[in-house]
């Protein structure tokens, strides 16, 4: 069919050109009603300290970070509903926290390292203490463990004279003693030099009471430092503000 000509121009079929739109930020919508928002909260807290934000404003700063091209806003409401409060999203594990829509793996190991950076502010902190006592031993595992939300188990390992050499956690999200690896408490020991060697893990279920299994799997390390001359010297449950000794409770001697 040839072609139509209007006043001896031939028409050609042509298809009308495409507009070239911007591509949209990954991560949702354009952040420019957003960017003034996001930096007034930064003056803000630059000024007042977290004690001048409410807490779900708290989360909505913090995942700025992780999330740079989205409202975090109402992301942080709904943490703060799913949780109750701050501190419980803080102590929720990463796999718990990408259950919330919209919270991918970076925001969740973000949320988990401000947890994280507090205990080990806080071990080097106590690196200089002396644990010679049943009291010393149970403020210091206090102070590591008290309020956690998730079970954790650590191993304290000090010089002859009580002062703390290192502080390693064994686990986290379970202190279920039997799943404990002896061996690797005999390392960590070995490793620092250390003359004796403290346990301590909390219990958030508020009941500060060794199990059957913590006392048999206690005194399995118990006796596999004593092969490397090395003593057990206690071993602290924390829970509910209080702990319990095994020690003082004439449980580590069978």
């Amino acid at each position: 069919m040839p072609p139509v000509k209007i006043c001896g121009i031939p028409l050609v079929n042509r298809r009308p050109p495409c507009y070239n739109f911007p591509k949209e930020p990954e991560g949702g919508e354009h952040m420019g009603l957003h960017d003034g928002h996001r930096q007034r909260k930064r003056e803000r807290f630059l000024k007042q300290g977290a004690d001048g934000l409410a807490d779900h404003e708290v989360l909505e700063l913090l995942l700025y970070y992780a999330i740079p091209r989205r409202d975090t806003n109402e992301l942080a409401h709904r943490l703060i509903q799913h949780f109750g409060t701050l501190d419980a999203v803080f102590q929720a594990p990463p796999e718990a926290l990408m259950q919330v829509s919209g919270i991918g793996e970076n925001a969740a190991v973000l949320l988990n390292l401000v947890p994280a950076a507090q205990r080990c502010a806080r071990r080097s902190v106590s690196a200089e203490r002396i644990l010679n006592s049943v009291e010393r031993c149970g403020a210091y595992f206090m102070d590591l463990l008290d309020g956690q939300r998730r079970e954790l188990l650590y191993q304290v390992c000090l010089d002859g004279k009580g002062k703390v050499l290192s502080c390693k956690c064994l686990s986290q999200g379970s202190a279920d003693m039997t799943s404990l690896s002896i061996r690797q408490v005999v390392e960590n020991a070995l490793l620092s030099g250390a003359a004796g060697v403290v346990l301590g893990h909390n219990h958030p279920s508020g009941v500060a009471l060794p199990s059957a299994e913590d006392r048999a799997a206690t005194l399995q390390v118990r006796d596999a430092l004593a092969t490397m001359d090395i003593r057990l010297l206690d071993h602290i449950i924390v829970a509910d503000g209080d702990f319990v000794s095994m020690e003082a409770s004439g449980l580590l001697y069978g």
